[in-house]
């Protein structure tokens, strides 16, 4: 069961669930997904939230806070993180500017960070940022990784990074301050975010990703 759920309404057309932390996030997120009713449109997971998109007039918001304490309450296993069934691969290199610096802090030599990224089996945990932009978690990743002091005015589109326990690609140019280990193909960073495609985003949550490396 998830603990300490807090449902707050936001307007007449959602709800705001506030968990402890982010584990307890992706298992709410999971267990909501699975037994969606009618009426719930879209579950938008964040760090700390998850909130709940409703048609009030399918589900109304006394019976979706209804099935939201009823859900999190079951006393059930967690649901697998890759409910969705998505599963995309991104091709990168290993070529980030931090990527040295990144193994020294952690304790570990070049070809042991390059190993522990490539072989984790991550999954999206929320998205943000930057359209496009996916937290990608990973059971198996036991690193927790400071930022940079001094974030990078442009970080270029495609670079891959760590920060607190999360690897990321950026889907554009944009400032940033995560430490940059890779760089994906130029195809999968286009595919990142399509504003013309049906569905902009490729990384959704609970997407599982797997990384391929590739050589320069």
């Amino acid at each position: 069961m998830v603990t300490d759920v807090r449902v707050l309404p936001m307007g007449d057309r959602a709800l705001l669930i506030e968990v402890d932390d982010l584990a307890a996030v992706l298992d709410l997120r999971a267990r909501l997904d699975a037994a969606r009713p009618d009426g719930v449109r879209d579950l938008v997971p964040a760090a700390r939230t998850v909130l709940i998109d409703l048609d009030p007039r399918v589900l109304p918001l006394a019976a979706a806070r209804a099935w939201v304490e009823r859900t999190a309450a079951a006393d059930i296993p967690p649901v697998a993180r890759d409910a969705t069934g998505a599963k995309v691969e991104l091709r990168i290199r290993y070529d980030g500017p931090d990527l040295d610096s990144t193994a020294a802090l952690l304790g570990l030599d070049r070809a042991a960070l390059i190993r522990a990224h490539r072989d984790a089996a991550w999954t999206v945990a929320f998205t943000g940022f930057a359209p496009g932009f996916g937290y990608l978690v990973a059971d198996g990743w036991p690193h927790d990784v400071r930022r940079l002091d001094s974030p990078r005015t442009r970080v270029p589109a495609g670079a891959v990074g760590l920060a607190a326990g999360f690897t990321g690609a950026y889907p554009r140019d944009t400032p940033g301050g995560w430490r940059l280990i890779g760089t994906l193909d130029p195809t999968d960073t286009a595919s990142l975010f399509d504003a013309d495609a049906a569905s902009p985003a490729r990384l959704s949550p609970g997407t599982s990703v797997r990384f391929r490396e590739v050589q320069p």
